[in-house]
């Protein structure tokens, strides 16, 4: 899974395969013409209230891709407690990041490899020193 380079239309084509879900359903569902399905597919990205649709149709969460890429990509770490306390927001706060099993596998891999020292993967992704080390006596043990 490359969380850098998303590309949705794909993988909403990838999950339409694995659930084998009929071009006529699809159709019906988000109101739409067969062409326009196919346009989707080669999207790069698509509208938020249409992924919310494919979300719902797939029975997948596609924005999960984008809070993936946001939490190994972001320029500064989220559970920064200095943000947190400067700036006031009337959008919710999440108290934690979630870290899916692939967002795991991919910074054990990279360290793994010898592609990033567990130094460069605490500054790079701003993760919790107590958490990289739980993952790799967790998922080293597995």
């Amino acid at each position: 899974m490359n969380f850098k380079n998303i590309h949705i239309g794909v993988m909403i084509e990838k999950r339409v395969k694995e659930n084998q879900v009929d071009i006529v359903r699809i159709c019906n569902f988000l109101k739409c013409s067969e062409e326009e399905v196919l346009q989707n597919y080669s999207s790069e990205s698509i509208d938020s209230e249409l992924l919310l649709k494919w979300s719902k149709l797939l029975q997948y969460d596609f924005f999960r891709i984008y809070s993936q890429h946001i939490l190994l990509f972001s320029a500064s770490p989220f559970s920064s407690k200095e943000t947190a306390k400067t700036n006031k927001s009337a959008l919710p706060q999440f108290r934690k990041n979630i870290y899916t099993k692939e967002i795991i596998d991919f910074i054990l891999d990279s360290l793994r490899t010898g592609e990033k020292t567990k130094k460069q993967i605490l500054d790079d992704y701003g993760i919790p020193k107590t958490t990289l080390y739980k993952w790799i006596n967790k998922y080293n043990n597995e």
